[in-house]
């Protein structure tokens, strides 16, 4: 009896996916190597759909490629995290004001945060996070706002994935979403949007106080 192969897209996604999530979960861990080879034995696929995959990793930044190391998973420090949350704390308050102004059904976050309260380990907490983020933002009537936030919402979750692995601190966030659903839930555009800008920004100070600015202002950056 012979199977029909499977079509390459269809591999390359299962492939893409599989590592993105390993990598938000911390299963990979950042600056681990991803070998071609290895992971196509690993997931029982030629190297092509790998390859494919690996690039697009490389396009969101939860990977690097370079000519001499190969591919590896996307290192993350003070730096990289700023910026990455320096477009959130640009874009996303703006984003659920708008949603919250629309009146804007928010149903698909309260799910997401019920998700997060019952998840069984961190990754399906990690995840459920994620959609409740997203699910604030989306509905805001700027189809190209929500996509922006998207294009920084995986390198996000890599810093997440990090400050969670060396401090949990779940219980502070779960309370800050229920704040934060809470004030849009009652028609609070700029309570919301404040709420969720502290939220962001206390999560990247919190995990990540050490910033390329504050080396400066130290001295220890000369030109």
């Amino acid at each position: 009896m012979t199977s029909v192969p499977t079509p390459i897209p269809s591999r390359t996604q299962y492939v893409l996916e599989e590592i993105k999530h390993r990598i938000l979960t911390g299963q990979l861990r950042p600056g681990q190597a991803l070998v071609e080879t290895d992971v196509a034995a690993q997931f029982g696929v030629s190297k092509t759909p790998v390859r494919e995959a690996l690039k697009t990793l490389a396009g969101t930044g939860l990977v690097v490629m370079s000519q001499y190391k190969g591919v590896t998973v996307r290192m993350v420090d003070a730096d990289m995290a700023r910026e990455v949350y320096d477009v959130r704390l640009l874009l996303e308050p703006e984003a659920l004001r708008r949603t919250v102004r629309r009146r804007a059904s928010l149903d698909a976050a309260r799910d997401a945060l019920h998700s997060a309260a019952t998840a069984s380990d961190t990754a399906q907490r990690s995840l459920a996070n994620r959609e409740f983020h997203r699910a604030l933002y989306l509905p805001c009537g700027n189809p190209l706002l929500g996509r922006m936030l998207d294009e920084v919402r995986d390198q996000a979750a890599l810093v997440s994935a990090v400050a969670w692995a060396a401090d949990p601190s779940w219980d502070r966030e779960a309370a800050e979403h229920r704040e934060i659903l809470e004030l849009a839930l009652a028609g609070d555009a700029q309570g919301a949007s404040r709420a969720l800008r502290n939220h962001i920004a206390s999560f990247v100070e919190r995990a990540f106080p050490e910033t390329r600015e504050d080396r400066e202002e130290k001295g220890e950056h000369h030109s």
